[in-house]
């Protein structure tokens, strides 16, 4: 029965569904560098309280930002993933108390989808595959 057979590998197409859906989500995440009122409000949080900490609250949505777009477009998705793989672990275990279990499942999944794009590549409908194809 085919149901209950794993495939031999991921489909091209499922996997660059859930890249395109992920990039989109978090590049959403991301847009908010653009919203000065929001930025204001996690340089508030405890972790940001320093001199470098509008530095780092700006550097992180602007990452997330340029993370979504690469692995919504598949555009150098590896590159992407790396980013979208450090921004979201710096979230998870800097920023966050590193619960990725319960409080901080969300920002540890992204990194963990980061993970499967660094692995599996972009898939299907990806600007990589129009760029580097071989013939």
């Amino acid at each position: 029965m085919k149901l209950l057979t794993p495939p031999t590998s991921p489909s091209n197409e499922a996997v660059g569904l859930v890249r395109i859906v992920v990039g989109l989500l978090i590049a959403y995440h991301g847009h908010e560098v653009f919203r000065p009122e929001l930025m204001s409000t996690y340089m508030e949080w405890d972790t940001f309280k320093t001199s470098s900490g509008k530095f780092l609250v700006y550097a992180g949505k602007a990452s997330e930002l340029i993370a979504g777009i690469l692995l919504t477009l598949g555009l150098f998705t590896r590159i992407g993933a790396l980013l979208a793989i450090g921004t979201f672990c710096y979230i998870t275990f800097m920023v966050g108390n590193g619960r990725f279990w319960y409080e901080d499942q969300h920002p540890f999944m992204f990194a963990l989808f980061g993970l499967l794009f660094l692995l599996t590549g972009p898939g299907a409908w990806s600007v990589d595959n129009v760029l580097f194809k071989k013939p």
